[in-house]
């Protein structure tokens, strides 16, 4: 069964394509907060490869990411008012079950313990998302993950480009491909305000360490899992462009 969602849903004003999101809080990136000023120290030899503090803390965020936009993902095929919306869905479902199942394989092998939750900002898009309804419903929902994965899309060229490990230069290539997809998705929905996404990913505000951090698994916790979706018959791998002006 898909995950469950314990989400409290908040209230959330805009208009049309003049939505702006300066109300909400929008990570400088996905998931955790590096441990130290240092994210090129190594802080284990792996038989893949030395890992990382950058390397250790983007495996994280990949799967933090999941544990949001999955449920994202399914909240949009219920209530995406049009069928680029209810599409862009299912490739949010199918991605993250696709990057969750490689984290999960991946983990163990690095010595990383994955979080179950989101981080407590992440949980509060879901919930201005998924207090909105109709075409405010999908502009909420598109604008929050075009400037999300407009953040991360760099975040992971860098990992790709200087990390040693193997396990992990397998994750971002991954990832790479699913964002760039979802990023393409978001765009074709026709309600991404691109001044404003832009402006945002630039200009993240500075939050509370706490707010960008996934609470740490409890001893014994069964361990999340993000139900793959071969049903819904979506290929995250190799995203269709836009089409092109003529």
């Amino acid at each position: 069964m898909p995950i469950s969602r314990n989400i409290a849903g908040t209230l959330f004003v805009a208009g049309a394509l003049g939505l702006t999101l300066t109300a909400l809080a929008y990570p400088a990136m996905l998931g955790v907060q590096t441990t130290s000023s240092s994210p090129d120290r190594i802080i284990a030899n792996t038989r893949y490869g030395p890992l990382t503090e950058a390397d250790r803390d983007f495996v994280v965020k990949v799967r933090s990411a999941g544990l949001w936009e999955y449920p994202l993902g399914e909240i949009s095929l219920k209530k995406g008012s049009s069928p680029e919306m209810r599409e862009a869905g299912k490739h949010l479902i199918v991605g993250h079950a696709g990057l969750d199942e490689m984290c999960r394989k991946i983990a163990p092998e690095l010595g990383i313990a994955l979080p179950n939750r989101a981080t407590p900002q992440q949980q509060q898009f879901v919930a201005t998302a998924d207090a909105a309804n109709g075409k405010e419903f999908d502009s909420t929902a598109a604008n929050i993950m075009r400037v999300t994965h407009g953040q991360i899309f760099p975040v992971i060229a860098k990992i790709r480009a200087t990390t040693k490990n193997t396990l992990v230069r397998q994750l971002a290539d991954l990832a790479n491909d699913t964002v760039l997809d979802h990023l393409t998705m978001m765009e074709k929905t026709g309600t991404v305000n691109f001044e404003q996404a832009n402006f945002q990913q630039t200009t993240p505000p500075k939050l509370p360490k706490d707010q960008l951090t996934p609470p740490a698994p409890q001893p014994g916790e069964p361990m999340v899992v993000l139900t793959p979706r071969p049903d819904l018959n979506v290929n995250t791998a190799s995203p269709t462009p836009s089409p092109s002006a003529n």
